[in-house]
């Protein structure tokens, strides 16, 4: 590999840099086995060695395709896209799964129409061992993909590396039918065909899966923010944290907020200092540009705890109330600012602003109520 690295000037410490390699590398692998095959099915005037070398050739395209959707992912941010380019990876997953079902479907269609009009079947032991050879490097190949893709969080990659898996998959059921044929004389090579139809359309629609799961939302988004949520919490200053949002702009592009809770008396000085803090950790450790708002909580007001102490009381009765924060009430009006986490299975948020308006006026008529209900990520 690191002659393809020099070969691209590429980083292997860097994502982009093994990703390129890695695609660099199916690029030139499938056009050595796509230029063998085509030479010996040409001498040998097999129609099935050269087909195999057409299909390698293909294979060539999709590889292709991760480079280049990797390298635009890669450009710097610009007036037309300020956030970046890193979502073009997920469109190049996109087309990739397509195109993955669409051999399959492909493959399906001429299995069915070979059943109901058989052909005499073209089979040598010589080509039987150029698929073998094929089939092997293919494994190893797809799998080292495979490898790649999750370890630099690549779904176009991963989608290559799979498809070159199955081929090998595909090529071991040909083997076997063409086998089947000239030990026995049994023609099930169109069989076999829809048996590999299936394994490519189940391939392509995990891919598809997965890379539609990025585009409308990453299925880390959760862990993430619960390990971002651990980790501000456990910062000394801030007493809770609550209201984040996270927004996706590539695999490892992402900016978010949150808002924390700060003892009033905190000066900005001293707020900034540990938020900074915090703040590069974040960057560095979870690579989220995070952005703090500030609430500030007054635990020295005279009605302050036993505001809280009536809150909790309140959530105790509901069950899809998880928790309050933000509590506050403004010295100069009295009003009382709270807001209320509830879970997913909550559809009548109205109803529950007006039991708790009620609630909390019953407990302190004097005082005016400013109420927001999120979940746990707004």
């Amino acid at each position: 590999m690191n002659f393809i690295y020099k070969l691209l000037r590429a980083d292997k410490n860097t994502r982009e840099g093994v990703i390129a390699a890695t695609s660099a590398l199916g690029i030139f692998v499938n056009l050595l086995l796509a230029a063998g095959k085509v030479l010996v099915g040409a001498l040998a005037s097999s129609i099935a060695i050269i087909s195999e070398g057409v299909n390698n050739a293909a294979d060539v395209f999709t590889a292709l395709l991760t480079l280049i959707g990797t390298k635009l992912a890669g450009k710097h941010p610009d007036e037309k896209h300020p956030f970046g380019y890193g979502r073009i990876e997920y469109l190049t997953g996109l087309v990739i799964a397509v195109l993955i079902l669409v051999s399959g479907v492909e493959m399906a269609i001429s299995s069915v129409k070979l059943i109901f009009t058989p052909q005499e079947l073209s089979v040598s032991y010589l080509s039987l061992a150029v698929v073998a050879g094929s089939a092997v490097v293919k494994f190893f190949l797809g799998t080292y993909t495979i490898r790649m893709g999750k370890k630099t969080d690549s779904g176009a990659l991963e989608g290559v590396g799979e498809d070159c898996r199955n081929d090998s998959f595909a090529s071991v059921i040909t083997i076997a039918s063409a086998l089947a044929f000239l030990l026995f004389g049994l023609s099930v090579d169109a069989y076999a065909g829809l048996i590999t139809s299936a394994l490519i359309v189940k391939a392509g629609i995990g891919v598809l899966r997965s890379t539609v799961g990025e585009i409308i939302g990453r299925p880390g988004e959760a862990e993430l923010a619960r390990r971002l949520y651990k980790m501000i919490r456990a910062q000394e200053g801030i007493l809770n944290a609550a209201d984040m949002m996270l927004h996706n702009y590539g695999p490892d592009r992402w900016s978010g907020s949150v808002n924390v809770e700060i003892d009033h008396e905190k000066t900005v000085a001293e707020a900034y200092a540990f938020l900074h803090a915090l703040q590069l950790k974040i960057m560095h450790e979870e690579h989220v540009t995070m952005v703090f708002g500030i609430y500030a909580v007054d635990n020295d007001h005279a009605d302050s705890h036993a505001i809280r102490s009536d809150i909790a009381a309140y959530i105790r009765t509901k069950e899809h109330i998880k928790s309050y924060h933000a509590v506050y009430v403004e010295p100069e009006t009295g009003k009382i600012y709270c807001d209320l986490t509830v879970d997913y299975a909550l559809k009548d948020w109205e109803a529950l602003r007006k039991d708790f308006t009620a609630y909390m006026t019953g407990k302190y008529p004097q005082n005016a109520l400013e109420l927001t209900i999120e979940t746990d990520f707004v």
